[in-house]
């Protein structure tokens, strides 16, 4: 299968790829990417941590605290991949970075607690800003005074990121046009060539693909998805039908009101097809 037709955000590639203890190097690499540590700076190590937060509401269950773990610098730091959007990421990004900065036991000081960073790696645009990357912090409204770097949230926004040469790219960008999935098959080895990281993150890709059960698990989570999003489609068409036949019932009882007419003299008024009259004829029943 060629790269441009599998999706390297699918949550369960994007863990074998990034969440092994075998491939930590190339976490590393995107990590410091996204951070922006260099040098002396960079993270040297994480230690991951297999706790994925059990869903509290319903529309988590395509979200999952998809990488957790500990960096070198004790900052403990979620990647969560989302494909769809399940609307109020917002609150739930808090809600889910709040449980992973609780991170003392009862009778330890609040001096214990250690850095905590969400990144949120999203398959569709949702904030106002024009750039593919966010960073969020605590700040002060009118002096822009951080209070405390321990709140640390990322979001990538993968569709706003623009290709363009490959040489032009800096560190951030060759992982955002790795993700985006939108390069050519000479582009992808130009920008394989340009990180060794994300050259090795393909290959682990190529390992995955080959495997009969972790291709399975790669299918069922794509249908999963494709069917939410059918769904959502489907209830969406449902809403606007249920909402224009709610306005016509309405534009219906207003004519029978102010004009005196009949039901069926409504309907002509209204120009509503024979076919759908005993449908709003029920409707006004009720």
């Amino acid at each position: 299968m060629e790269r441009r037709n599998y999706n390297p955000m699918n949550d369960y590639l994007f863990k074998f790829v990034f969440g092994r203890e075998e491939r930590k190097r190339i976490t590393l690499s995107f990590l410091n990417a996204v951070l922006g540590r260099e040098g002396v700076d960079e993270l040297q190590d994480i230690t991951f941590i297999d706790r994925d937060i059990e869903p509290q509401f319903a529309e988590d269950k395509l979200s999952r605290l998809d990488l957790y773990g500990v960096a070198s610098d004790g900052s403990r730091i979620n990647i969560e991949v989302q494909l769809v959007n399940l609307q109020h990421m917002d609150k739930r990004t808090l809600y889910y970075w709040a449980r992973m900065y609780q991170s003392i036991r009862r009778g330890d000081s609040y001096q214990k607690l250690d850095r905590a960073i969400t990144i949120n790696l999203l398959n569709f645009a949702m904030l106002p800003q024009q750039k593919p990357h966010t960073v969020y912090g605590l700040y002060d409204i009118q002096s822009g005074h951080r209070l405390t770097d321990d709140l640390e949230i990322h979001f990538i926004e993968i569709p706003k990121f623009q290709v363009k040469s490959i040489k032009e790219l800096k560190r951030l960008e060759r992982w955002m046009a790795y993700f985006s999935n939108k390069l050519s098959e000479e582009e992808m080895e130009e920008l394989a060539m340009s990180e060794t990281a994300i050259r090795e993150a393909i290959q682990a890709e190529h390992v995955f693909m080959q495997d009969e059960i972790e291709r399975w698990q790669y299918e069922q989570r794509e249908k999963a998805v494709r069917d939410y999003i059918s769904g959502l489609d489907a209830s969406w068409q449902e809403g606007m039908e249920r909402g224009m036949e709610q306005a016509t019932v309405k534009n219906l009882q207003n004519l029978m009101r102010q004009m005196d007419l009949s039901p069926q003299q409504a309907m002509e008024a209204l120009r509503i097809p024979p076919t759908e009259r005993k449908k709003y004829q029920l409707l006004l029943d009720r």
